[in-house]
């Protein structure tokens, strides 16, 4: 099947709107990881964004009849923009259904492009209904965001570009991973053209849905999927692209949010562009798999899939930087509340430079600061830091791999609270959009008391909330029937590491 592709991918109608994109070495990665490592700048096409190139040739096999009706998708990103520009390029009607989180500089780019944009929904499953609606009421044309043997075609001409563009010999192409279009594309091509090479998927430790269906031999659904890298958060790998990754995709490679994050300012240094966190995965996948295999002198390519970020996320990925470059350990220590413990406890560290210190005074024995650390790159010397620590007589608690530390932990002040009792705490996520937060607390009811709260826009489509309540024990089942009637997802932190160290209420500290 992989093999009937080549012939849609080679006549492929691309160019009327995308860019031959180039293949650029990144020098400052290739020096640092001893390996030749190239760019495929997929963020140069006009929409920045590959997405453009399976749009416009799925739109221009359409029939005569089905362009005079028009054409629809349900998209928050840049599928959205793809189809919107693919459409005005062929003077066709598009309407573009985006959920209501969409952030407005993805609205107005897609309505820029001559689209209709209508949002519906918090999610993008209730916009997807509402766009089978539209299409069954006015017999639009439904443009598939990566499942369709056009749209994969389209994709796979990236590949093609890449093949004529580097002929030495390439030891592994790394492929961001959504629902499977670019990679199944790719794949496709590369594989038939120059099987030697390796084809490795990337994605999110949380949003894995291709390394779950490798794994399981079937495709599979997951139960949840991060929201940080948005570009590539899908529940479930298309059927059309399964086929062909199921037997062309070598592996795949799962980073985390910290890795992306690195990732992100690599890119910054080699490029000056700024990826989004979808647009950034090979990268982070490179090194990864370069640590991991011990490789040395090998020509590595990814692709640099978008470059669509909303700048209100950059000071949230600033801040994990340092972390997922491994620069940086975040640390609780307990030091003694008495003068000269705050000299004595720098001292210990030998000079290192700290990078954040965060301390309120507690009781009188014992103080617990929230301390980050810088090390050396890579995390080397993480460990020893720990050790020394400990062998100075200071009680550590390593959090560098806490998400709760990073995301809510080290933004929050007032420090433990010894007469709240019976705290429960919860973090939730909850679409971002004008009013949220309000609808959130208002649907909380007064009921139960609300002991702690703490919340951070960082510009993407959800966010997240950490909130305490008193809640007695006999009443949680109850608290957790309201939480599951106001429809958000929660999970319970209430036995967190962090949360009991800092924060902790009368109740839950140790």
């Amino acid at each position: 099947m992989p093999q009937r592709y080549i012939k849609k991918i080679l006549d492929a109608r691309v160019y009327d709107v995308a860019n031959e994109t180039p293949l650029t070495e990144a020098r400052n990665l290739s020096r640092r990881f001893d390996n030749q490592i190239f760019l495929k700048r997929e963020d140069l096409q006009p929409v920045f964004s590959f997405k453009i190139r399976g749009a416009y040739n799925r739109i221009a096999q359409l029939s005569d009849e089905q362009k005079h009706c028009g054409v629809i998708c349900a998209s928050a990103g840049n599928h959205a923009q793809g189809v919107a520009l693919a459409a005005k390029k062929l003077g066709i009607k598009a309407v573009i259904v985006m959920p209501q989180t969409t952030p407005d500089i993805k609205v107005r780019s897609v309505r820029n492009h001559g689209a209709k944009v209508v949002l519906k929904g918090d999610a993008f499953d209730e916009a997807a209904a509402h766009a089978a609606e539209l299409v069954a009421k006015h017999g639009l044309t439904y443009i598939p965001p990566y499942d369709d043997p056009d749209v994969i075609a389209g994709q796979g001409t990236v590949a093609m570009e890449m093949m004529w563009q580097f002929t030495q010999p390439l030891h592994a192409v790394f492929i961001p991973v959504g629902g499977g279009g670019l990679v199944a594309g790719m794949a496709a091509y590369i594989k038939y053209l120059r099987p030697e090479i390796k084809v490795i998927g990337v994605e999110p430790e949380d949003s894995n849905c291709l390394q779950a269906a490798l794994q399981a031999g079937e495709r599979v659904v997951l139960d949840e999927v991060g929201i940080f890298a948005d570009g590539v958060a899908v529940r479930q790998i298309g059927q059309h692209t399964w086929d062909i990754c199921k037997d062309l995709v070598d592996e795949v490679v799962t980073v985390s949010t910290d890795e992306i994050c690195a990732a992100i300012k690599d890119i910054f240094d080699d490029t000056r562009s700024i990826a989004e966190p979808a647009g950034a995965l090979s990268v982070a996948g490179i090194k990864k798999y370069i640590e991991r295999e011990q490789l040395q002198g090998e020509n590595l390519a990814g692709v640099l899939s978008g470059a669509n970020m909303n700048f209100d996320r950059l000071r949230y990925i600033s801040e994990r930087t340092e972390i997922g470059e491994k620069r940086e350990a975040i640390l609780a220590v307990t030091i003694p509340e008495r003068p000269g413990s705050f000299k004595s406890f720098i001292n210990a560290l030998h000079k290192r430079s700290i990078t954040e210190f965060n301390y309120r005074y507690s009781d009188e024995e014992d103080a617990c600061i929230f301390v980050g650390i810088q090390i050396q790159h890579g995390g080397l010397g993480r460990d020893e830091l720990v050790q020394e620590l400990r062998e100075a007589g200071y009680p550590v608690t390593d959090l560098t791999d806490s998400d709760l530390a990073k995301q809510h932990i080290r933004h929050m002040v007032g420090g433990h609270a010894p007469t709240v009792g019976n705290e429960k705490v919860f973090q939730f996520e909850f679409p971002e959009r004008p009013g949220a937060l309000m609808k959130f607390l208002m649907s909380l009811g007064t009921r139960w008391n609300i002991s702690m709260f703490h919340y951070r826009n960082h510009g993407a489509a959800y966010s997240r909330v950490l909130m305490g309540a008193q809640v007695d024990d006999g009443e949680v089942e109850a608290f957790r029937a309201m939480l599951d009637k106001i429809g958000f997802r929660y999970q319970d932190v209430t036995n967190n590491e962090a949360y009991r160290l800092f924060l902790g209420a009368g109740n839950s500290r140790r």
